[in-house]
């Protein structure tokens, strides 16, 4: 919401403060300039936060006073978008709820941001959402001094530096006065934004080729049993049988050492 802002600036101290500290005068004139006041594209200035770098001072020539150009930080209101604040309806129109902060008060609700379905009271002059129930539809009615929690969803500066008369409006002779537009304005939002369906994961990547160098030695054996299935060199390319394998080929390879050369009869 508040936000530390780098400024530069050239300040004036008259010669009636040059027995104060000259820190002390420069701040003084910093918050007459910019506290309370509207930084086009920046925000609300609030207060000075520190000084960072004070340059010389000059006297220039018919003027008694000194200018120094400052370096500085100050604080100011800019809350960033889908923020969420809480402030008290200051009042209602059919443009919408103004909703204000205390010390900021150009914050509108349009009706298209309220709680849905809404409608405006002309005799009471307030907004009031229509509730809807099992019991049916209750009228919640949003009174000045209310409480009410918001999220800001857009911004808007306007320049309202002075500025010469038009050619057209000089030739006119309405006495109209033009209408006054505030240089900071939060539009913002009490309706609740709809919750978007729930996706599941997506799934795993499907199995495919062992590519590790590791492997089990088959269906339903110790699965601690691993052997490296490495080419076994000068052996015309096969793997390495597994631990169990190569045990039973080497018992069957000694029983047939012992039964060679003797002879079976039947009978």
């Amino acid at each position: 919401m508040f936000v530390l802002v780098e400024m530069v600036d050239t300040v004036r101290i008259p010669p009636w403060q040059f027995e104060r500290k000259l820190n002390d005068s420069i701040a003084e004139e910093l918050n007459k300039k910019l506290a309370n006041k509207v930084v086009y594209n920046v925000g609300l200035c609030i207060c000075l936060f520190d000084i960072t770098k004070l340059e010389d001072a000059y006297v220039f020539p018919g003027d008694g006073a000194s200018h120094t150009k400052v370096h500085f930080r100050y604080v100011v209101f800019h809350p960033f978008l889908d923020e969420i604040l809480i402030g008290k309806i200051k009042g209602c129109s059919p443009e919408g709820v103004h909703v204000s902060l205390g010390f900021f008060d150009d914050i509108l609700i349009p009706p298209e941001s309220l709680q849905q379905p809404a409608k405006f009271d002309e005799a009471e002059q307030v907004w009031v959402w229509e509730y809807e129930t099992e019991e049916g539809a209750h009228d919640l009615y949003m009174d000045t001094g209310e409480e009410l929690r918001f999220r800001v969803v857009d911004e808007s500066f306007v320049d309202t530096s002075p500025t010469g008369p038009s050619s057209a409006e000089a030739a006119s002779s309405s006495e109209e006065l033009p209408r006054k537009e505030a240089p900071y304005t939060l539009v913002v939002s009490c309706a609740t934004p709809p919750s978007e369906p729930r996706e599941d994961p997506p799934d795993p990547t499907p199995p495919m080729a062992v590519t590790s160098p590791w492997v089990t030695c088959g269906p339903g054996r110790d699965p601690r049993s691993r052997v490296r299935a490495a080419v076994a060199l000068g052996k015309g390319g096969e793997s390495d049988p597994c631990p169990r394998e190569r045990g039973e080929a080497a018992d069957q390879g000694a029983e047939a050492e012992r039964n060679q050369g003797k002879d079976f009869r039947v009978g």
